[in-house]
């Protein structure tokens, strides 16, 4: 017989999982450090994932999921955590992931983000992308970063979200959070409805399309502090991708747009630790400068990596230094840095001149 979901839940909680998969004919599996681990000796029967389905999901919910086939959803669980829900069909059977997301805040220390990036979040005005792979841990940056302007300015803070996902409660900021689908139909009209509610910071769940981004620009650009993620990697890949999302007409004035809104990229993995249990951030940092508003505008981001290499007063890093550093420091291991590289030969260059420079001499 199958574990109560309350249990399966409050084991992922306990053993600081990150995901829940529910599967017919397999037992409940959890994303452990990286890996899938097996929580049940039984394999779940198409019944009782349909229990477990209709244990936490809406008559809304259902009826979505019957019409087109899955359903995205947040629901709390007890006072312990949130998760984030996605149910789904696949052959004919109903699956279910869940996310954790943890109702602690964690500070920048914890996260890996220095100072720089900290003061970066006082500014009245830009665009600051969050951006990396599904499961990076993007929300998780981003909840705290508002929540440090929550706690430090007086702001009116309005996030649109597609679910919700971190709460937050009124500290010296006003918080408005709004849901895709519940509160607004869409990012693009939660943003433009946005500018009529008296917002000094707007948090976008994500920039899935055109007009998202356009808004968001526009929000930047009109005296907004604005974060939003995308799915790319690294700061160039990420400006050409927005640029690259316009008809080619366009593009050359949201370059333009976009060099003088643009406030930072920060773009993040997560790495399986080798020192220990547990993952590991890692980030290239882009702070926006003269110089790389230059290279946006004038279509050279391929440059744009050197100025980050070169801007370490500004705060910022590249992907493979931030590689470097946890490979150097035993956090992870050399083939873990070289695969999550973005530059991968360049990188193991560097990793074995340092080997061999450390290496003890030989005995004679």
């Amino acid at each position: 017989m199958a574990l109560p979901l309350d249990e399966l839940l409050a084991r992922i909680i306990k053993e600081d999982a990150s995901d829940l998969h529910i599967h017919s004919h397999r037992p409940p599996t959890m994303r452990l450090h990286g890996g899938l681990v097996n929580m049940d000796r039984e394999p779940l029967t198409p019944e009782e994932t349909v229990g477990y389905m209709k244990a936490i999901t809406s008559h809304q919910h259902q009826e979505e999921l019957a019409k087109v086939g899955s359903t995205d959803f947040g629901f709390a669980f007890k006072d312990l955590a949130r998760f984030r829900v996605a149910v789904y069909r696949q052959k004919g059977e109903i699956a279910i992931a869940l996310r954790l997301i943890p109702y602690k805040f964690f500070s920048f220390e914890y996260l890996g983000l220095g100072p720089k990036v900290v003061e970066l979040l006082s500014r009245p005005r830009g665009l600051f992308l969050i951006t990396g792979p599904t499961g990076c841990g993007k929300t998780t940056t981003l909840a705290t970063m508002i929540n440090y302007i929550n706690e430090t300015m007086e702001r009116h803070i309005i996030t649109i979200e597609d679910p919700i996902e971190y709460y937050h409660q009124h500290k010296k900021c006003i918080i408005s959070q709004r849901e895709l689908g519940v509160d607004l139909p869409n990012f693009s009209e939660g943003l433009r409805r946005g500018l009529r509610q008296d917002p000094d910071v707007f948090l976008v769940g994500e920039m899935r399309d055109t007009e998202t981004i356009r808004a968001a620009i526009t929000a930047a650009e009109t005296g907004h502090l604005v974060f939003a993620t995308l799915h790319t990697t690294g700061a160039s890949r990420t400006v050409d991708r927005i640029v690259e999302s316009f008809p080619i007409e366009e593009q050359e004035q949201i370059r333009v747009m976009l060099s003088a809104s643009i406030l930072a990229v920060v773009s993040q993995q997560l790495l399986t630790r080798s020192d220990k249990k547990g993952r590991i951030a890692v980030y290239e940092i882009m702070v926006a400068t003269a110089a790389i508003g230059n290279l946006i505008r004038e279509k050279k981001t391929y440059r744009i990596v050197s100025e980050i290499q070169t801007g370490m007063k500004y705060g910022m890093k590249t992907m493979d230094q931030s590689l470097l550093e946890a490979y150097f420091c035993g956090i992870i291991t050399h083939r873990e840095a070289a695969e999550a590289s973005y530059d991968g030969e360049q990188l193991e260059k560097r990793m074995v001149s340092v080997d061999q420079e450390t290496a003890p001499a030989p005995k004679v």
